[in-house]
């Protein structure tokens, strides 16, 4: 790492390597001295620039994390009818369609019990992702396009069964492909907002 380098741009580095490291070697297993091994400084850098090794790997998955937010954000808005943007939730929906994306969403979940900082980030980016959920089914209600009550429990019933799909596809390796955890999520989805059938695709 060039010592020319701002302090700005030496923790995005350090950021990148950490990342680096947790997606070849999970989560749990990253280390202080393998992300500075990454990089091929000293350990006490890495320090230097995050307090703790929790702070930096929250900060490594947020990075990540919030690319895919922010993809299926900036598709919605291109949408104009909602259930425009709710099939367009579930085409751009990351942790469904990137293994990378949902092992990380894995590994931070395992971990955020044991990781007070890593918890209030994953807990703050999984209501986000909720929200995208809320906005939508509120604005379908007010069109009177969708039926639903109670938009904010509606909205964690479907993400909840995208992600328990997602992870049946992807940590378990069950006979359950990609195409299949949209489908059954966008059904239920139409179930839940009272849709007709194969109004998300």
């Amino acid at each position: 790492m060039t010592a020319r380098l701002a302090p700005a741009a030496r923790r995005e580095l350090i950021v990148d390597a950490a990342l680096a490291v947790m997606l070849r070697k999970g989560l749990a297993a990253t280390t202080v001295r393998d992300v500075a091994a990454e990089l091929a400084v000293s350990p006490g850098l890495v320090h230097h620039y995050f307090e703790s090794m929790d702070e930096l790997l929250a900060t490594a998955f947020e990075r990540a994390a919030t690319q895919g937010l922010d993809q299926t954000r900036a598709t919605m808005s291109t949408a104009e009818h909602p259930v425009a943007k709710l099939r367009e939730f579930f085409d751009s929906y990351a942790r469904a369609e990137q293994d990378w994306a949902f092992r990380l969403w894995l590994d931070a979940w395992a971990e955020a019990s044991r990781r007070p900082v890593l918890r209030a980030t994953s807990y703050r980016l999984n209501v986000a992702w909720q929200r995208l959920l809320v906005d939508v089914i509120d604005l379908g209600v007010q069109a009177g396009t969708f039926r639903c009550d109670d938009s904010q429990a509606a909205g964690w019933r479907i993400l909840s069964l995208l992600d328990g799909l997602a992870l049946q596809a992807v940590a378990h390796q069950v006979a359950i492909g990609r195409e299949s955890v949209l489908a059954w999520s966008r059904a239920y989805a139409e179930h839940e907002l009272a849709l007709q059938v194969g109004s998300l695709g």
